[in-house]
């Protein structure tokens, strides 16, 4: 239940498609400046966002006055990422118009699918940190908590990718070549940020410090970009403000008119990188450093946007904590930590304990990762080169948690090491993990697995140190953009079956279980996902040009391309049956499409090279006539939101088996789930929760657990004599290291085989027999009709519980500290 406000938001009223068509044909004359006789369907498509959008104006001005007038407390939620995908269709079914939108822009002569189609996927994010960024800021608007998001506004983000002979080709990603109509530039809410220089120490006439005063070298601004995130049924419409990157002066004149044409535009080149570009590679000092830069400058924006917002309401920043929740969304904002310090002891005269004791009140953190990579650390000469008045603060922090540490006298110097916020061996880094850790009053794990390992390995000391403050908040998606928009034909049929509650209260969705044993409900459910399979296999041939089987499985694994993530298994099964089809063609095998889709980042040469082989794998199999159709390999390139907006309803075998202990939590295998396809992974993440909840039966389990991942690593694993013992995998093995899929390059995938022979660090050799055994399983069920329908509506049935309004509100009760 939401709770009820005071003052209410405006009534949702539903324009006649009448009204709409001639709001339309309004906006396409004055705000686009066509007529109907020369309109593009790119005019036609944002004519009607700036109709939709006038109408979320009105809900998201009146719950900003609300907020105000009420003095809510807000939440600010600070992400790298916020992977929003397409918004026409989102607004539209929160707000209600889809259906009279799409009578209205059929009497113009406009289809809506089309136009939507065109709508461009916003180059914000990379994977499961952007697109959980984004559910969050949905629901937290269906649930009516006022927040805002703060991010970046990348002018070309996350890279678009092609693929190019089987291999991944990095482009820009252009989603603003048409300008974005959702958002408001805001010139007035502009904010300064600094880098490099030096701290000069402010002394009293009797000698005692007052101040410290930072004077950086280089200054850019911050320049906000608003969008309206509007809630179900416009409960609530909320603020995602996004900072882009600007110069103090836009061009040296001085250096333009003495002929150095661009020098004179390097201060400008600098501050546009800043938003140019999501993840920069870091295998170089520039791309490091450029990465902190970036985190640093939507951190400080960030700050002073909220500090402002509170002093302008309530004239002080002591009631803070008690008015402003501020969530760190994984380590990279973490520098928010100190640059918060900074701004209440630098700018408004704090003294140290009482900006410490506001900051950890005032931050939450999510940890997203228990891998050290992710965990960022920066070197401590770069970081003070760009920062120095943060290092020194760093350093104070350092001193408070280290002193705190040793007087409980429960830790060994090795311990105290590494608690620390300075890593000492090797090059000294600052653990930015850490920083978030420490100034943080609550730190919550994404998964009740991922919650228990990090307490036991990357923050067991911290832990120890302060036990009360690591807590679970299993991750969730929004089912209005999982299920209600992606999968209008399951919408519909469950509408049928159970009618509307579920789509203000997905609990309510377990009341299709009943329907699982029901032999024509089974068959209408079939029916829906064919429907969905069939636009996949059009979406496949139209881009790639190959012909699959709606009538096969669906089997389908999209994600970031990650060796932890186990691809590479993945498609060494898809070799073992593409041999074992060849070697007993008298055997009644069950025909099945494996489909993969993801991004590798471009400096991780072995996921490339996994994108490569699949690819190769593909051109074999899918030639090969003495396979006869049984199986095909497809790779979808560019996997983002609007291409899972259609595998994920295609779907009837969702691939989630990743190396047991290693993936935080997914959301993907909640989006496969709630869409009816059936579960084959490891214990690893949220899988631990999705099985405990659509029950054993009703999931394929296979593989290693977490304990027994540690155990065979710690103690001589042999994963030569694992592949030896295995035929099937020793034959799909020797198939790939002789080159049968790279004739052209016998030896290409001689390095990632040698690492399987060698370490099998990620357990793919250890794992196989098991996987290829749980595959043959799923084959049996798919045989059997009705019983894989019924497994499959009992899923989705009973995976309304991975919803991120659940989420939310245990975020707002255990840790924000707000109503929901």
């Amino acid at each position: 239940m939401t709770r009820t406000m005071t003052a209410k938001a405006p009534v949702l009223e539903i324009p006649d498609p009448k009204t709409l068509a001639h709001e339309v044909l309004s906006a396409l004359k004055y705000r686009v400046g066509k007529g109907t006789n020369v309109a593009t369907q790119y005019d036609w498509l944002t004519a009607s966002i700036k109709v939709v959008r006038d109408r979320i104006v009105d809900h998201w001005m009146q719950a900003t006055q609300e907020a105000y007038a009420q003095q809510e407390k807000r939440v600010y939620y600070l992400s790298l990422e916020f992977l929003i995908g397409r918004l026409m269709r989102d607004a539209f079914s929160n707000l209600g118009l889809m259906d009279n939108m799409r009578e209205a822009l059929k009497s113009l002569g406009v289809d809506l699918d089309l136009i939507a189609g065109l709508e461009p996927d916003a180059a914000l994010g990379n994977g499961g940190l952007g697109r959980l960024a984004a559910c969050f800021m949905e629901s937290m608007a269906t649930v009516d908590i006022p927040a805002h998001g703060y991010g970046i506004r990348y002018a070309n983000g996350m890279f678009r990718q092609e693929i190019h002979d089987g291999w991944q080709v990095e482009l820009p990603e252009t989603w603003l070549d048409h300008g974005n109509p959702w958002e408001f530039e805001r010139r007035e809410r502009a904010f300064e940020v600094g880098f490099g220089g030096s701290v000069e120490s402010i002394t009293s006439k009797d000698g005692r410090l007052e101040r410290h005063v930072w004077k950086p070298t280089e200054h850019v601004q911050a320049v906000a970009y608003d969008t309206p995130v509007v809630g179900w049924r416009a409960n609530r419409v909320n603020t995602l403000r996004l900072w882009s990157g600007m110069p103090i002066d836009p061009i040296l004149l001085d250096k333009f008119n003495a002929g150095d044409h661009i020098g004179a535009l390097a201060e400008s080149n600098k501050a546009d990188a800043l938003s140019r570009v999501l993840y920069p590679a870091d295998s170089h000092k520039a791309g490091q450093e450029l990465r902190l830069r970036q985190e640093y400058f939507f951190s400080t924006a960030s700050l002073q946007d909220i500090l402002q917002r509170h002093l302008s309401q309530y004239g002080d920043l002591v009631s803070l904590p008690d008015k402003a929740a501020i969530h760190l969304n994984d380590t990279h904002p973490a520098i928010a930590v100190p640059e918060l310090l900074r701004l209440l002891m630098d700018i408004h005269g704090m003294d140290f304990d009482q900006a410490w004791d506001i900051t950890k009140r005032t931050f939450g953190y999510t940890n997203h990762t228990l891998l050290p990579e992710a965990l960022e650390s920066w070197p401590v000469p770069l970081f003070e080169r760009l920062l120095p008045r943060h290092m020194q603060i760093v350093y104070a922090i350092n001193a408070q948690v280290l002193l705190e540490a040793r007087a409980t006298n429960q830790f060994s110097g090795e311990q105290i090491s590494r608690i620390s916020l300075i890593q000492e061996a090797g090059d000294r880094r600052v653990r930015m993990g850490n920083l978030a850790f420490v100034g943080s009053h609550s730190i919550n794990g994404v998964s009740a697995l991922h919650t228990e390992l990090m307490k036991e390995t990357v923050f067991a000391d911290l832990h120890k140190l302060y036990p009360d403050r690591i807590n679970n908040k299993t991750n969730g998606i929004t089912p209005r953009r999982w299920l209600i928009q992606c999968n209008p034909g399951l919408t519909a049929l469950t509408r049928e079956a159970i009618g509307d509650r579920f789509l203000d209260d997905i609990d309510a969705i377990k009341g299709l279980e009943a329907f699982a044993g029901d032999a024509a409900f089974r068959d209408k459910f079939a029916a829906v996902k064919r429907s969905n399979k069939v636009k996949l296999a059009n979406l496949v041939a139209d881009r790639l040009g190959i012909r699959v089987d709606p009538s096969a499985l669906f089997d389908i694994q999209v994600k970031r391309i990650h060796e932890y993530k186990r691809q590479l298994l993945n498609i060494l099964e898809a070799i073992a049956l593409y041999d074992q089809i060849r070697s007993h063609p008298e055997l009644d095998w069950m025909p099945r499409v494996k489909f993969f889709g993801g991004k590798a980042a471009p400096s991780y040469h072995n996921a490339k090279l996994i994108i490569k082989l699949a690819n190769d794998v593909a051109k074999v199999i899918n030639s090969d006539p003495s396979v006869r159709g049984l199986l095909k390999v497809v790779f979808v390139p560019n996997y983002n939101v609007s291409l899972a907006e259609v595998l994920m309803p295609a779907a009837d075998l969702s691939e989630q088996i990743s190396t047991a202990g290693m993936e935080a939590s997914g959301t993907g295998n909640m989006k496969f789930a709630l869409n009816g396809a059936l579960t084959i992974g490891t214990l690893d993440g949220a899988n631990v929760e999705i099985k405990e909840c659509v029950g054993d039966d009703n999931i394929f389990i296979f593989g290693l657990t977490t304990a027994e991942v540690a155990e065979r690593r710690s103690n001589g694993y042999n994963p030569r004599a694992v592949i030896e013992g295995s035929p099937e995998l020793a034959q799909a093995v020797a198939a790939v290291s002789s080159g049968v899929f790279s004739p052209d390059q016998p030896d290409r995938y001689r390095e990632l085989i040698d690492g399987l022979y060698n370490t099998d660090w990620f357990m793919v050799a250890a794992d196989f027999d098991a996987y290829a055994a749980a595959q043959r399983d799923v084959d049996a069920v798919w045989r059997n009709s009705p019983d894989w329908y019924a497994r499959a509506i009992r899923n989705v049935a009973r995976v309304g519980w991975f919803s991120s309004d659940r989420t939310i509100r245990q975020y707002a009760k255990e840790i924000w500290n707000v109503p929901a």
